[in-house]
């Protein structure tokens, strides 16, 4: 596969974590994350970002958020569970599972911190993780997914900036 552009989303607000969610892998998206994050999403659509191939870790927040996605930037792209993209993931595993599965050059990655920060390190060679909020994204550019070159940080924008873009 040629160039890819790799969009790292983290998952928007869920329920907290206590006794009426005991199985962390069920938390929803609340009322308040589904909304945001449909403003984060227009604002991805202001910034003309288009995603062929959505990738999910298997936690019940992160596919609500994918499809979320899926529905929003052009309505196109597929949404596919990514195993090693589950919580305490190794950034070298989510690449290689990656490398079997992607088929498209434009692919979001929706996961959790601070995984997802930790591949965005890795992709871009940085010495220490990125720090994602709740709904936050991160564009990298690579140059194959196979590549031992460092990927370029394209944008890395919290959920705040991508909701005012939106409003713009």
């Amino acid at each position: 596969m040629s160039s890819m552009e790799l969009y790292l989303v983290r998952h928007a607000i869920a329920a907290e974590r206590g006794d009426e969610w005991p199985d962390d892998t069920k938390r929803p998206l609340t009322e308040r994350g589904i909304s945001r994050f449909k403003d984060v999403v227009r604002g991805l659509e202001r910034l003309d970002v288009s995603i062929d191939e959505i990738f999910a870790s298997p936690l019940v927040r992160a596919r609500q958020t994918a499809d979320l996605l899926a529905a929003g930037t052009n309505g196109k792209a597929t949404v596919k569970t990514l195993e090693a993209l589950a919580p305490e993931h190794v950034p070298a595993a989510v690449m290689t599972q990656l490398a079997k599965a992607a088929r498209r050059t434009r692919v979001a990655l929706v996961g959790h911190e601070p995984g997802l920060g930790e591949l965005a390190a890795h992709l871009i060679g940085a010495q220490r993780a990125l720090v994602f909020r709740k709904g936050g994204v991160a564009r990298i550019d690579l140059g194959s997914i196979t590549s031992r070159r460092a990927g370029s940080l394209i944008w890395f924008l919290p959920p705040k900036v991508l909701r005012q873009i939106a409003r713009q």
